[in-house]
């Protein structure tokens, strides 16, 4: 790819990305689906109070995130690719892992927006609506692979498209928050603000015959967590392309702006909802396009056709970046000798023709998969979110050590807080999704061994055996829970 052409749009310099540049990457490749199934999934597992308290987490444990990434890109601005940060600190087969990661998530985050786009089609043609129908999936295939013989053709124009998309989905997204502040009522807000009263309804028989208790304080928080991890999945998109920015610091600049504006807009999208209706009606919604379905409450007869439109328009420009990032991953893990060669080789039109054509190929087996799943966004989006933590927590990790190394305690704390809220939330909501993401990282292994072979240079340490054997067991573990059926697609 051509320096620049992934940008959501760009400024000054020639062919590099500028700030404006590098937060719209940031902003476009988060707001996806995410952000239109905000409404539905967060009422499906928490009352206002405690969704409010895991926003409050979910904001720190980001912005800790991205003051890393930032603070990084500001003390080594020598390294390109968020996965060089784990290279840079714990070796070769870390960095490895941090960049496979990071494409295994870009790609299963495809799948998740198939589905999506596919039920957001169905409020016009209900056949559609479950989003993974043998139907949704040619028509999600054939969409995929327009995608990404777009991008191999060099994506000047689809550069442009992605700056219209970041435009049209936030002023959709800004249109909803603004219906829902006029329309806020405090006491439907406020009417079961912890959701003890609705557990006690359900415990009482008199909830309905489809609902289920929420839990206590604590477990409706937790149960958020997964689903507000997966809304932030591309707010290292600056990172990933630090090395076309016309500085290098913007990057992490970029970050934390473009997560300030993030934050607004999901709490706005998620909790404003909760007092136009009870968030135990907003909860009996299809998860994948409850907004467009209160917005045609809010504006009967033309608001839900407007987000369903906007819906199907912002998965397609964050279809295409992260058609794009993965690609651009695999070829700076190639040129840092962390793959084959043939994952860094450009065609004519300086595009990684081989590592697009092989997170294609790796998208459209997954969509047959998800046929057969019970909830097919739902197991997507989830395996998309586990998947990046590694990469996430590693970027982590390498900043408390950089900071310790260099006697910045401050620094160092922000990094650990990031790690940990990054592990706490995986474990609490996804380690199934943890083992399976194991079984991802097998093909990747061979590759690796590959291309470190082919560069006379030792594969593993003893302590990346280690690592290594963990990978493999965890894999070896995951199919035979998924053989037993403890583990459920």
């Amino acid at each position: 790819m051509s320096d620049g052409q992934t940008s959501a749009a760009q400024s000054g310099g020639a062919g590099k990305i500028g700030l404006f540049g590098l937060i719209g990457m940031v902003v476009s490749s988060c707001i996806g689906s995410g952000a239109f199934a905000l409404t539905g999934q967060i009422a499906q597992v928490a009352a206002p109070g405690p969704a409010l308290i895991a926003w409050g987490i979910a904001g720190v444990g980001f912005l800790m995130l991205a003051l890393s990434l930032k603070n990084l890109g500001e003390k080594r601005p020598d390294l390109d690719g968020i996965f060089s940060y784990a290279t840079e600190g714990f070796g070769p087969f870390a960095g490895f892992l941090s960049g496979w990661g990071y494409w295994l998530s870009a790609w299963l985050g495809n799948v998740a927006f198939a589905t999506a786009m596919m039920s957001a089609v169905g409020m016009f043609y209900p056949p559609f609506a479950s989003g993974n129908t043998v139907p949704c999936v040619v028509i999600a295939s054939i969409f995929m692979w327009a995608l990404t013989f777009l991008v191999i053709r060099g994506v000047e124009s689809a550069s442009f498209l992605n700056a219209i998309v970041m435009v049209a989905k936030v002023a959709a997204l800004a249109l909803f928050i603004v219906f829902g502040v006029v329309m806020f009522n405090a006491g439907v807000f406020t009417q079961d603000f912890w959701g003890q009263l609705y557990d006690n309804l359900v415990a009482m028989g008199q909830a309905g015959p489809d609902a289920v208790a929420l839990g206590s304080v604590g477990q409706q928080v937790v149960n958020c967590l997964i689903i507000m991890m997966w809304c932030f999945i591309g707010i290292e998109g600056a990172s990933v392309l630090s090395s076309r920015a016309q500085k290098k610091s913007d990057a992490g600049k970029a970050t934390v702006i473009g997560l300030v504006a993030l934050l607004v807009i999901y709490i706005g999208v998620s909790v404003l909802p909760f007092g136009f209706m009870p968030y135990t009606e907003i909860a009996q919604l299809n998860d994948t396009t409850s907004m467009a379905e209160v917005f045609n409450l809010m504006a009967p007869g033309w608001g839900g056709p407007f987000i369903t439109i906007a819906m199907i328009v912002s998965i397609a420009g964050c279809w295409l970046s992260f058609t794009i990032l993965p690609a651009e991953t695999t070829q700076l893990m190639a040129n840092h000798k962390l793959l084959p060669a043939s994952f860094g080789q450009l065609n004519d039109k300086k595009s990684p023709q081989f590592s697009l054509l092989v997170v294609a190929a790796c998208t459209q087996a997954f969509l047959i998969v998800v046929i057969f799943s019970e909830s097919a966004y739902d197991f997507a989006f989830s395996m998309c979110t586990v998947a990046i933590v590694v990469t996430w927590a590693l970027a982590a990790a390498y900043q408390m050590k950089y900071s310790l190394a260099h006697k910045q305690a401050g620094q160092a704390v922000i990094g650990l807080i990031a790690l940990a809220f990054l592990v706490v939330g995986v474990l609490f909501n996804g380690w199934s999704f943890l083992l399976l993401t194991c079984i991802g990282y097998i093909p990747g292994l061979f590759a690796y061994v590959s291309a470190r072979k082919t560069e006379g240079v030792r594969s593993f340490t003893p302590a990346e055996h280690v690592v290594e054997y963990v990978v493999i067991a965890g894999a070896v573990l995951a199919v035979i829970l998924l053989a037993t059926g403890i583990i459920v697609i």
